[in-house]
């Protein structure tokens, strides 16, 4: 099996790395190409045996399956450069959420499938949601659970979920990284402490915290509850965070939910012709 990769950028390297690592694919079965060809020779110098392709046709000649790894803006210029060597026998896998299937369906001649990864994948960990096409079939649908099951837990999400699924999968991180600054920060401000040590504490916190929530000896509430004993300083620190952080995430959900209708809208346009 052959894998394409168009688009080599931050998660589309992310991708190759994590699959390579964890020996899901093999450097030589993948072939890859970048708008900025510099990007692909430096993942091929690390990784011997990947190919470099200068174009997506040569891309889609050389591959059974096909990463478009590229923003959805870019969508259109992507599939038309490589149309004439798209063919049924292909599998094609956007990795973002504002393209409808059914829109690419209508403008390939292959099954399309939705991976959308996260940045947690790099460590072969978190989730990754998985969506399929009409034409998909069962052993492609195998292929790509085992491919991912390497670097993730694969869950399979209706549309009708997938903008907030990926917001706690995808985006999640990122909104946990700012909190966790943000505690830092303030640590750092109200005390002695050094940014270093504040860092240090913070970074083993959390990963003890995974650790715990992976182990399932508590739920989320049955965890705050047996740190936070009645008249303790715990509950003085929550009383602070009762007063900001309920209604945050509605806001961050509201927020994202009108991004992706806006950029679905936009996406839509590409594919009328």
């Amino acid at each position: 099996m052959q894998v394409g990769f168009i688009g080599t950028g931050s998660m589309g390297s992310i991708l190759i790395n994590a699959l390579i690592s964890q020996e899901a694919l093999q450097p030589s079965q993948i072939v890859a190409s970048n708008r900025t060809p510099s990007k692909v020779e430096a993942l091929a110098q690390v990784h011997s045996g990947l190919q470099v392709a200068y174009d997506n046709k040569d891309v889609a000649k050389k591959s059974d399956v096909l990463f478009l790894c590229v923003k959805p803006l870019e969508y259109r210029k992507a599939l038309e450069q490589m149309a004439d060597a798209l063919t049924p026998k292909h599998l094609l896998i956007t990795i973002t959420s504002p393209v409808r299937i059914a829109e690419l369906e209508q403008y390939v001649p292959c099954a399309v499938a939705r991976v959308i990864p996260s940045i947690t994948n790099a460590a072969a960990s978190g989730l990754t949601l998985l969506e399929y096409g009409s034409r998909v079939v069962s052993q492609q649908r195998e292929w790509i659970v085992a491919l991912f099951s390497k670097i993730s837990h694969p869950v399979e999400i209706e549309d009708q979920y997938l903008r907030v699924a990926s917001d706690i999968c995808s985006c999640g991180p990122a909104f946990m990284s700012y909190i966790l600054q943000q505690m830092i920060q303030s640590a750092v401000e109200e005390t002695s402490i050094s940014r270093d040590a504040a860092v240090q504490l913070t970074t083993h916190m959390i990963i003890g915290l995974a650790d715990l929530l992976k182990a399932q000896h508590f739920t989320l509430p049955e965890l705050q509850q047996r740190v936070c004993v009645p008249g303790g300083i715990t509950g003085e620190g929550l009383k602070a965070l009762e007063k900001g952080i309920p209604g945050v995430f509605n806001d961050v959900f509201k927020r994202t939910h009108e991004k992706f209708a806006e950029d679905r809208v936009e996406m839509s346009k590409q594919f009328i012709t």
